[in-house]
């Protein structure tokens, strides 16, 4: 029987493609931008009341660009509704493939832009790759309701030449994706290309191989721990439902901890409901570059097939992930979903002077993950469960920074201001890259409340004499005004989630703290394009009541949305969130001034958080996890029969993957 939060199946996007073109949409002229399962409220999922199987669909005429927004009924088999989208106030839809392929072949019939190569001294512009970027919304002269994209340059020496190594700087093209019109041509400035090679994936290129490392083998001679049926996942006392669509990528779904005889839940949904990379370079040919992953480009389309030994260590079990191409027909992703089990060093150690014992515990984790390419970028999102009852969410940032021309110092020796020189003439603009991670909490049950809390500092006097008193500030949010919160390292901000009908041992509100790394929020101008459509990255923390048709921050349509339907708007009806059914928006993320180091590709950056058991159990819940006994397979193993670990050993963890 089909749960309602399965993920879509090859079977139900036939049949969603032929509804929509049994609606008189045309098959030759219809794109399907998007299309996506329509989850139910969650009640009628928690109550079992959902039967229905609806799925969203925005197509666009490829002949005038006209959108529409189609909800199906796949049960029945019946179009339930049909808009046309008003992209000038809504925004457009994402970017896709087709559209990426076309522009080349645009920009190398255009007279001007051809004659703007010749000048720079590239007559051949077949060596020339164009990185097609999706356009923001600056209320341009001439711009107002067309799909454009703005595009940079590179040069491609051969077919295995590192593009990203020589951009063609001085220039950019506005272009029209519907026309196939260039809007406007800035060409600023002829600027010599780099032309320094800067391969790092071709062998006779690179350095010699180092031979010093020997093998990490990572084994499971019985398998490992975790079992999948379907999408639901269990593993040690955790149970959860693998979720995946075309905007986000991964999800997971009912997310729960059986503790003793209850299987209790903690997190309804999670996800990473949008991610935005501003660039701050302000110059004429740089402006505008703000890149919303989820809503521009599709978290989900850009996912890679993984391969066992290269992405992933260790026991692997891989998911495919089905979506819909441009043609509305299924596409599979093979091996999207990657998930295994990995030791995670000390879970808990003591070395007791008064019963003369040692003991320690090996903690393990659960990884859920996906990887995405995104043009230059590549991210992967790793979803780690524990033996304790935490969750963590590692975001890690690789690939290529995006590279320009550097114009080395100003005539007084100030540097520029705007971009670190990574090579000789190479420059990389200043950027972030800031996610929103979207938590549905049901922390025992869907009547939730969030307390900030925070050290507090105890003056000397009375109450505290020789001045080394501190205490614990708790602050209740008690409606999404005041749900609006910005971290504190400093303070030791955290937020906690509790259900006050439910108590723990000593009486208290169950609850999980969510712990934010508190790196720096937007740092564009509160008065910006950016800090208008992307206001999510303005605060690290939003609090919502739940509602079902709230799933993105910056709205359904984010390419080229103006701040229609964005989080902002929604607080600003100020509905109450103590001890309600509440959603957390976590802002979090990377500022990258990039180094040498990072080029010609860049090491894995990491950025993330985590949600803890704060007054959750009624004490460690890993008290029945048993003292870690001689590894298989010569892997390193540590003293069996609940001695200490007194032996010395590398730790061959896949946590690397």
């Amino acid at each position: 029987m089909t749960h309602p939060l399965d993920r879509l199946t090859i079977a139900e996007i036939e049949r969603n493609r032929a509804l929509v073109l049994d609606a008189g949409h045309d098959e030759t002229a219809t794109a399907f931008m998007l299309v996506n399962l329509v989850e139910p409220h969650k009640s009628a999922v928690l109550d079992g009341s959902s039967t229905e199987r609806r799925v969203a669909t925005v197509v666009m005429d490829r002949r005038d660009g006209t959108v529409t927004e189609l909800v199906t009924e796949l049960v029945a088999g019946v179009l339930e509704s049909s808009r046309v989208v008003d992209v000038v106030a809504e925004g457009q839809p994402p970017i896709v493939d087709e559209e990426f392929e076309r522009v080349e072949t645009l920009l190398r019939a255009n007279e001007g832009w051809v004659a703007a190569m010749a000048r720079r001294g590239i007559d051949d512009v077949s060596l020339v790759r164009v990185s097609a970027l999706s356009a923001g919304r600056f209320d341009l002269p001439g711009e107002e309701g067309l799909r454009i994209v703005r595009c940079l340059s590179f040069l491609q020496l051969d077919p295995h030449d590192n593009a990203w190594a020589h951009p063609i700087d001085g220039i950019v093209a506005y272009l029209d994706l519907i026309s196939g019109d260039v809007l406007r041509l800035i060409d600023e400035a002829v600027v010599d290309v780099p032309m320094e090679r800067q391969a790092f994936h071709l062998t006779d290129e690179l350095p010699t191989p180092r031979s010093t490392q020997r093998p990490i083998v990572v084994t499971q001679p019985e398998g490992p721990s975790f079992t999948v049926d379907g999408d639901v996942v269990e593993w040690e006392h955790w149970r959860l439902r693998i979720g995946y669509n075309q905007v986000e990528g991964l999800t997971l779904h009912e997310i729960g901890f059986t503790d003793g005889d209850r299987h209790r839940p903690i997190v309804y949904r999670a996800s990473i409901a949008e991610m935005v990379v501003p660039y701050g370079d302000p110059g004429p040919l740089r402006f505008w570059q703000n890149y919303f992953d989820a809503g521009e480009y599709s978290l989900g389309k850009v996912a890679n097939s993984l391969e066992l030994g290269c992405d992933c260590l260790g026991e692997i079990r891989y998911l495919d992930a089905t979506i819909a191409a441009t043609d509305g027909r299924p596409k599979v992703i093979r091996n999207a979903i990657c998930m295994h089990e990995e030791d995670a060093s000390i879970l808990w150690k003591h070395t007791d002077e008064y019963t003369h014992s040692s003991d320690v515990r090996r903690n393990r984790r659960l990884v859920i993950s996906f990887f995405i390419t995104v043009g230059n970028y590549d991210y992967g999102f790793y979803w780690h469960l524990y033996l304790d009852g935490r969750i963590e969410l590692e975001c890690k940032a690789t690939g290529v920074v995006l590279a320009s021309a550097y114009p080395g110092p100003a005539a007084d020796g100030t540097e520029h201001p705007w971009a670190s020189e990574i090579a000789p003439g190479v420059g990389a603009p200043y950027h972030q890259h800031l996610f929103s991670a979207r938590l549905d909490m049901m922390v025992d049950g869907v009547e939730n409340a969030v307390d900030e809390l925070a050290a507090q500092r105890v003056p000397m006097g009375d109450a505290n004499p020789y001045g080394n008193g501190f205490t614990l500030s708790t602050t209740r949010l008690r409606t999404e005004l005041d749900g609006v919160r910005e971290a504190d390292g400093k303070r030791g901000v955290v937020w906690h989630v509790v259900n006050p009908g439910s108590r723990n041992v000593v009486g208290k509100p169950v609850g999980y703290v969510l712990r934010p790394e508190g790196q720096p929020s937007l740092l564009a101008d509160p008065a910006s394009s950016i800090a208008r459509r992307a206001a999510f990255t303005t605060k690290d923390l939003w609090v919502t009541r739940y509602s079902p048709t709230e799933r993105f921050p910056s709205g359904e349509l984010v390419n080229q949305n103006d701040g229609y339907g964005t989080i902002d708007g929604w607080i600003a009806r100020d509905a109450d969130i103590d001890g309600q059914d509440i959603v957390l928006w976590h802002t979090f993320g990377l500022t990258h001034f990039p180094r040498t180091e990072d080029w010609p590709i860049m090491p894995v950056d990491a950025t993330g958080f985590s949600l803890v058991p704060h007054g959750f159990f009624d004490r460690n819940p890993t008290l029945d996890v048993p003292a870690p006994v001689a590894a298989h397979g010569g892997g390193g193993g540590c003293c069996g029969g609940g001695q200490a670990c007194t032996c010395s050993h590398e730790e061959g963890s896949a946590a690397d993957s």
